[in-house]
Protein backbone atom coordinates (compact mmCIF):
# COMPACT_ATOMS: atom_id res chain seq x y z
CA UNK A 1 0.00 0.00 0.00
CA UNK A 2 1.90 3.32 -0.83
CA UNK A 3 1.91 6.53 1.16
CA UNK A 4 -0.33 8.53 -1.43
CA UNK A 5 -3.36 5.84 -1.05
CA UNK A 6 -2.94 6.50 2.63
CA UNK A 7 -3.07 10.17 2.04
CA UNK A 8 -5.97 9.80 -0.42
CA UNK A 9 -8.18 8.17 2.32
CA UNK A 10 -7.52 10.11 5.79
CA UNK A 11 -10.70 10.28 7.94
CA UNK A 12 -13.55 13.08 6.52
CA UNK A 13 -13.23 15.46 9.54
CA UNK A 14 -14.29 19.20 10.06
CA UNK A 15 -10.44 19.80 10.23
CA UNK A 16 -8.48 20.54 7.32
CA UNK A 17 -5.57 21.21 9.82
CA UNK A 18 -4.17 20.75 12.86
CA UNK A 19 -1.90 23.62 15.16
CA UNK A 20 1.37 22.60 16.88
CA UNK A 21 1.50 24.24 20.07
CA UNK A 22 5.30 24.01 19.67
CA UNK A 23 7.45 25.92 22.62
CA UNK A 24 4.72 27.91 23.17
CA UNK A 25 5.67 28.48 26.92
CA UNK A 26 9.00 29.96 25.15
CA UNK A 27 7.41 32.71 22.96
CA UNK A 28 9.14 35.43 23.93
CA UNK A 29 12.62 33.54 23.19
CA UNK A 30 11.76 32.31 19.56
CA UNK A 31 14.39 34.52 18.20
CA UNK A 32 16.95 32.87 20.50
CA UNK A 33 15.19 29.46 19.87
CA UNK A 34 15.42 29.88 15.77
CA UNK A 35 19.47 30.68 15.77
CA UNK A 36 20.19 27.70 18.27
CA UNK A 37 17.75 25.37 16.19
CA UNK A 38 19.19 26.78 12.99
CA UNK A 39 23.14 26.05 13.78
CA UNK A 40 22.26 22.98 15.56
CA UNK A 41 20.53 21.46 12.11
CA UNK A 42 23.31 23.52 9.88
CA UNK A 43 26.02 21.64 11.85
CA UNK A 44 24.17 18.54 11.75
CA UNK A 45 24.18 18.42 8.12
CA UNK A 46 27.60 19.48 7.68
CA UNK A 47 29.03 17.20 10.17
CA UNK A 48 27.46 13.76 8.75
CA UNK A 49 28.08 14.68 5.15
CA UNK A 50 31.68 15.11 6.14
CA UNK A 51 31.51 11.45 7.51
CA UNK A 52 30.33 10.29 4.43
CA UNK A 53 32.82 12.39 2.14
CA UNK A 54 35.82 11.76 4.63
CA UNK A 55 34.38 7.84 3.82
CA UNK A 56 33.79 7.71 0.34
CA UNK A 57 37.40 9.24 -0.59
CA UNK A 58 39.24 7.50 1.29
CA UNK A 59 39.93 3.67 0.42
CA UNK A 60 41.15 2.10 4.02
CA UNK A 61 37.56 3.03 4.94
CA UNK A 62 35.85 1.01 2.58
CA UNK A 63 34.97 -1.63 5.44
CA UNK A 64 31.21 -2.91 6.45
CA UNK A 65 31.66 -0.80 9.62
CA UNK A 66 32.79 2.36 7.75
CA UNK A 67 29.67 1.23 5.28
CA UNK A 68 27.08 1.01 8.02
CA UNK A 69 28.62 4.61 9.78
CA UNK A 70 28.00 6.31 5.99
CA UNK A 71 24.22 4.90 6.16
CA UNK A 72 23.56 6.11 9.74
CA UNK A 73 24.88 9.77 8.81
CA UNK A 74 22.49 9.53 5.27
CA UNK A 75 19.72 8.39 7.93
CA UNK A 76 20.43 11.09 10.27
CA UNK A 77 20.25 13.79 7.44
CA UNK A 78 16.98 12.43 6.97
CA UNK A 79 15.70 12.43 10.04
CA UNK A 80 16.56 16.04 11.43
CA UNK A 81 15.17 17.27 7.90
CA UNK A 82 11.48 15.41 8.85
CA UNK A 83 11.17 17.61 11.87
CA UNK A 84 13.18 20.81 12.22
CA UNK A 85 12.82 22.43 8.86
CA UNK A 86 8.94 23.02 9.88
CA UNK A 87 10.11 24.22 13.54
CA UNK A 88 12.09 26.75 12.18
CA UNK A 89 9.34 28.03 9.96
CA UNK A 90 6.98 27.78 12.74
CA UNK A 91 9.78 30.25 15.17
CA UNK A 92 9.76 32.54 12.26
CA UNK A 93 6.45 33.47 11.02
CA UNK A 94 4.35 32.20 14.00
CA UNK A 95 1.97 30.35 11.84
CA UNK A 96 1.62 26.91 13.95
CA UNK A 97 -0.71 25.03 11.70
CA UNK A 98 0.09 22.20 9.53
CA UNK A 99 -2.25 20.94 7.32
CA UNK A 100 -3.90 16.94 7.50
CA UNK A 101 -2.08 15.41 5.05
CA UNK A 102 1.52 16.58 5.28
CA UNK A 103 0.90 16.08 9.43
CA UNK A 104 0.44 12.61 8.45
CA UNK A 105 2.92 12.95 6.30
CA UNK A 106 5.45 14.19 8.84
CA UNK A 107 4.48 11.23 11.41
CA UNK A 108 4.94 8.16 8.42
CA UNK A 109 8.54 9.48 7.54
CA UNK A 110 9.43 10.43 11.03
CA UNK A 111 8.84 6.49 12.21
CA UNK A 112 10.07 4.88 9.43
CA UNK A 113 13.23 6.87 9.63
CA UNK A 114 13.09 5.87 13.50
CA UNK A 115 12.82 2.32 13.03
CA UNK A 116 14.83 2.11 10.13
CA UNK A 117 17.88 3.91 12.67
CA UNK A 118 17.12 1.32 15.48
CA UNK A 119 17.65 -1.56 12.65
CA UNK A 120 20.96 -0.27 11.35
CA UNK A 121 22.26 0.22 15.36
CA UNK A 122 21.11 -3.19 15.72
CA UNK A 123 23.02 -4.29 12.41
CA UNK A 124 25.96 -2.31 13.14
CA UNK A 125 26.30 -4.38 16.98
CA UNK A 126 26.51 -7.36 14.71
CA UNK A 127 28.89 -6.26 12.53
CA UNK A 128 31.08 -5.43 15.74
CA UNK A 129 30.56 -9.04 17.63
CA UNK A 130 31.50 -10.66 14.25
CA UNK A 131 34.41 -8.39 14.04
CA UNK A 132 36.00 -9.12 17.77
CA UNK A 133 34.57 -12.58 18.16
CA UNK A 134 35.07 -14.32 14.59
CA UNK A 135 37.50 -11.83 13.08
CA UNK A 136 39.33 -14.45 11.04
CA UNK A 137 36.06 -14.79 8.99
CA UNK A 138 35.09 -11.34 9.56
CA UNK A 139 35.55 -10.47 5.56
CA UNK A 140 34.10 -13.36 5.07
CA UNK A 141 30.71 -12.97 7.13
CA UNK A 142 30.25 -9.46 6.53
CA UNK A 143 31.23 -9.57 2.58
CA UNK A 144 29.97 -6.28 0.72
CA UNK A 145 27.04 -8.09 -0.90
CA UNK A 146 26.18 -9.01 2.69
CA UNK A 147 26.13 -5.94 3.94
CA UNK A 148 24.33 -4.09 1.02
CA UNK A 149 21.90 -6.49 1.64
CA UNK A 150 21.33 -5.69 5.64
CA UNK A 151 21.29 -1.62 4.87
CA UNK A 152 18.72 -2.57 2.88
CA UNK A 153 16.98 -4.35 4.43
CA UNK A 154 16.98 -1.91 7.45
CA UNK A 155 15.56 0.88 5.36
CA UNK A 156 13.07 -1.19 3.77
CA UNK A 157 11.50 -2.58 7.14
CA UNK A 158 11.70 0.65 8.13
CA UNK A 159 9.18 2.29 5.56
CA UNK A 160 6.94 -0.84 5.34
CA UNK A 161 6.43 -1.39 9.13
CA UNK A 162 5.65 2.46 9.31
CA UNK A 163 2.66 1.26 6.98
CA UNK A 164 0.30 0.00 9.31
CA UNK A 165 0.18 2.60 12.12
CA UNK A 166 -0.20 5.43 10.09
CA UNK A 167 -3.24 3.79 8.17
CA UNK A 168 -5.32 2.72 11.43
CA UNK A 169 -4.20 6.13 13.19
CA UNK A 170 -5.72 8.31 10.15
CA UNK A 171 -9.28 6.47 10.35
CA UNK A 172 -9.77 7.93 13.70
CA UNK A 173 -12.48 10.34 13.65
CA UNK A 174 -10.85 13.69 15.23
CA UNK A 175 -13.14 15.76 17.15
CA UNK A 176 -13.08 19.12 19.82
CA UNK A 177 -9.42 21.02 20.04
CA UNK A 178 -7.09 20.66 17.02
CA UNK A 179 -3.78 21.51 18.82
CA UNK A 180 -1.35 19.21 19.45
CA UNK A 181 0.64 19.51 22.21
CA UNK A 182 4.46 18.91 20.37
CA UNK A 183 6.49 21.11 17.87
CA UNK A 184 5.82 18.17 14.92
CA UNK A 185 2.99 15.40 14.49
CA UNK A 186 3.46 12.37 16.74
CA UNK A 187 0.86 9.54 17.15
CA UNK A 188 1.27 9.80 20.93
CA UNK A 189 0.11 13.24 21.33
CA UNK A 190 -2.50 12.88 17.88
CA UNK A 191 -4.08 10.37 19.47
CA UNK A 192 -5.02 12.71 22.11
CA UNK A 193 -7.47 14.43 19.91
CA UNK A 194 -8.94 11.78 18.81
CA UNK A 195 -13.05 10.69 19.84
CA UNK A 196 -14.40 7.42 20.32
CA UNK A 197 -13.02 4.34 21.07
CA UNK A 198 -9.00 4.49 19.84
CA UNK A 199 -8.11 0.83 22.11
CA UNK A 200 -7.43 -1.06 18.72
CA UNK A 201 -5.46 1.69 17.37
CA UNK A 202 -3.15 2.46 20.68
CA UNK A 203 -2.48 -1.43 20.53
CA UNK A 204 -1.26 -1.88 17.74
CA UNK A 205 1.19 1.01 17.72
CA UNK A 206 2.22 -0.44 20.88
CA UNK A 207 3.19 -3.27 19.34
CA UNK A 208 4.68 -2.17 16.77
CA UNK A 209 6.63 0.21 18.24
CA UNK A 210 7.61 -2.18 20.60
CA UNK A 211 8.49 -4.92 18.38
CA UNK A 212 10.55 -2.73 16.81
CA UNK A 213 12.49 -1.21 19.25
CA UNK A 214 12.77 -4.06 22.06
CA UNK A 215 13.56 -6.27 19.22
CA UNK A 216 16.65 -4.54 17.99
CA UNK A 217 17.60 -3.57 21.36
CA UNK A 218 17.63 -6.77 22.71
CA UNK A 219 19.81 -8.13 19.24
CA UNK A 220 22.48 -5.25 20.78
CA UNK A 221 22.62 -6.47 24.28
CA UNK A 222 22.89 -10.20 23.16
CA UNK A 223 25.77 -8.87 20.96
CA UNK A 224 27.49 -7.05 23.44
CA UNK A 225 26.85 -9.88 25.91
CA UNK A 226 28.94 -12.01 23.61
CA UNK A 227 31.68 -9.14 22.60
CA UNK A 228 31.93 -8.40 26.89
CA UNK A 229 32.65 -12.70 27.09
CA UNK A 230 34.86 -12.56 24.31
CA UNK A 231 37.12 -9.41 25.45
CA UNK A 232 37.47 -11.03 29.04
CA UNK A 233 38.71 -13.96 27.78
CA UNK A 234 41.57 -11.74 26.05
CA UNK A 235 44.81 -11.70 27.89
CA UNK A 236 46.20 -8.73 25.41
CA UNK A 237 46.13 -6.21 27.36
CA UNK A 238 46.04 -3.78 24.38
CA UNK A 239 43.63 -6.50 21.84
CA UNK A 240 41.15 -5.45 25.02
CA UNK A 241 41.74 -1.83 24.43
CA UNK A 242 41.16 -1.62 20.84
CA UNK A 243 38.02 -3.60 21.28
CA UNK A 244 36.77 -1.34 23.63
CA UNK A 245 37.56 1.73 21.36
CA UNK A 246 35.77 0.16 18.26
CA UNK A 247 32.25 -0.54 20.82
CA UNK A 248 32.39 2.65 22.68
CA UNK A 249 31.17 5.28 20.05
CA UNK A 250 28.10 2.75 18.71
CA UNK A 251 27.69 2.28 22.55
CA UNK A 252 27.22 5.72 23.43
CA UNK A 253 24.91 6.37 19.97
CA UNK A 254 22.84 3.61 21.56
CA UNK A 255 22.35 5.02 24.99
CA UNK A 256 21.56 8.59 23.86
CA UNK A 257 19.12 6.97 21.45
CA UNK A 258 17.35 4.24 23.17
CA UNK A 259 17.79 6.79 26.55
CA UNK A 260 15.74 9.47 25.30
CA UNK A 261 13.21 7.16 23.15
CA UNK A 262 12.34 4.83 26.02
CA UNK A 263 11.46 8.15 28.37
CA UNK A 264 9.00 9.64 25.83
CA UNK A 265 7.50 6.63 24.70
CA UNK A 266 7.96 3.69 27.21
CA UNK A 267 7.16 5.83 30.86
CA UNK A 268 4.05 5.97 32.04
CA UNK A 269 2.66 9.24 31.48
CA UNK A 270 1.19 12.67 34.01
CA UNK A 271 -0.37 15.75 32.98
CA UNK A 272 3.28 17.13 33.33
CA UNK A 273 5.80 14.77 31.66
CA UNK A 274 3.82 15.86 28.11
CA UNK A 275 5.31 18.96 28.42
CA UNK A 276 8.67 16.96 29.25
CA UNK A 277 8.35 14.39 26.17
CA UNK A 278 9.11 17.71 24.17
CA UNK A 279 12.31 18.14 25.66
CA UNK A 280 13.55 14.64 25.35
CA UNK A 281 12.58 14.35 21.88
CA UNK A 282 14.69 16.86 20.91
CA UNK A 283 17.68 14.66 22.53
CA UNK A 284 16.57 11.55 19.84
CA UNK A 285 15.34 14.06 16.69
CA UNK A 286 17.67 16.40 16.73
CA UNK A 287 20.94 16.27 19.36
CA UNK A 288 21.56 12.61 18.24
CA UNK A 289 21.94 13.21 14.93
CA UNK A 290 24.17 16.13 15.43
CA UNK A 291 26.65 14.40 18.15
CA UNK A 292 26.71 11.00 15.82
CA UNK A 293 29.08 12.62 13.82
CA UNK A 294 31.54 14.01 16.30
CA UNK A 295 30.97 10.56 19.14
CA UNK A 296 32.64 8.29 15.63
CA UNK A 297 34.97 10.95 15.03
CA UNK A 298 36.61 12.73 17.65
CA UNK A 299 37.46 8.84 19.03
CA UNK A 300 38.47 7.60 15.68
CA UNK A 301 42.26 7.90 14.79
CA UNK A 302 40.97 6.63 10.98
CA UNK A 303 38.19 9.30 10.32
CA UNK A 304 40.52 11.84 12.33
CA UNK A 305 43.32 11.04 9.56
CA UNK A 306 41.00 10.69 6.94
CA UNK A 307 39.08 14.36 7.60
CA UNK A 308 42.93 16.23 7.53
CA UNK A 309 43.69 14.00 4.34
CA UNK A 310 40.90 16.07 2.52
CA UNK A 311 41.66 18.93 4.18
CA UNK A 312 44.98 19.09 3.12
CA UNK A 313 43.37 18.18 -0.44
CA UNK A 314 41.67 20.91 -0.89
CA UNK A 315 43.98 23.37 0.75
CA UNK A 316 46.09 22.38 -1.98
CA UNK A 317 43.40 22.53 -4.57
CA UNK A 318 42.53 26.19 -3.39
CA UNK A 319 46.34 27.31 -3.71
Amino acid sequence: MSINYIMENLNQTNFKYFELRGFAEFEDYSSILFMAFFNIYILTIIGNMLIILVVYYNVPLHTPMYFFITNLSYLEICYVSTTTPNLLTMLVTKNKKISFNWCFFQIYMFHSLGIAECNLLAIMAVDRFVAICKPLRYHVIMSTRITRYLSLMCWLNGFLMAITPITITSQVPFCGSYYVNHYFCDLAPLLRLACGDITFTVTINKVIGSFATLFNLAIVVLMYINIIISIMRMKNNRGWKKAFSTCSSHLTVVTLFYGAACIVYAVPKTPHSVEYDKLFALVYAMFTPLLNPIIYSLRNQEVISGLKRGLKNIQKYIN
